[in-house]
């Protein structure tokens, strides 16, 4: 048995109910970008079909991974416009609504459900990170005199030949 990355272990560990995600959890990573971290999972159905719900530090993540077919679904969470959440006596669901869709995830585990989306909703309060503005300060004057000693350098330790060095030193000097 293949062993799980941390995040994705600790995140196994928080579920109250892992029937009808097993396959998903161990191919889970195939499905994650590069440095994601997976938060919180749950089972749950979408698409008519059972699967896995995940919720990383960028979206809301369903995976069904079947004998014949194979369906994922993400929801980035910078597209997510709210997320609401109801509930039986043992199973609820999870409704998303992004980009003017709106999106159920139901036979969800009530308690997981219920945490899974008090995170998304967390998440989603917070203010958004702006673009810092643009600098208008100038741009950096290049620093010819220290590029110069150190071509100096590189000639008089022999990583650079003579005509090396004079070629470099003309074309620095061109930008004073």
């Amino acid at each position: 048995m293949t062993e799980l990355r941390t995040d994705i272990e600790s995140a196994k560990a928080k579920m109250r109910v892992k029937f009808g995600g097993g396959r998903e959890i161990k191919k889970l990573v195939d499905h994650l970008w590069e440095d994601e971290t997976v938060e919180r999972m749950t089972t749950g159905r979408y698409s008519n079909g059972n699967g896995l719900v995940v919720l990383t530090d960028r979206r809301l993540l369903f995976i069904r991974e079947g004998m014949v077919s194979h369906v994922t679904e993400d929801f980035p969470l910078d597209k997510i416009s709210s997320v609401s959440w109801s509930s039986g006596l043992a199973l609820g669901k999870i409704t998303v609504f992004a980009s003017n869709n709106k999106t159920n995830i139901d036979n969800v585990n009530k308690l997981d459900g219920k945490e899974m989306v008090d995170l998304i909703r967390d998440r989603l309060s917070r203010p958004k990170e702006s673009t810092p503005p643009e600098s208008t300060a100038p741009p950096a004057q290049v620093d010819v005199v220290g590029q110069l000693k150190q071509l100096g350098e590189l000639r008089d330790c022999g990583v650079l030949t003579p005509e090396e060095f004079e070629t470099k030193k003309a074309e620095l000097l061109t930008r004073l």
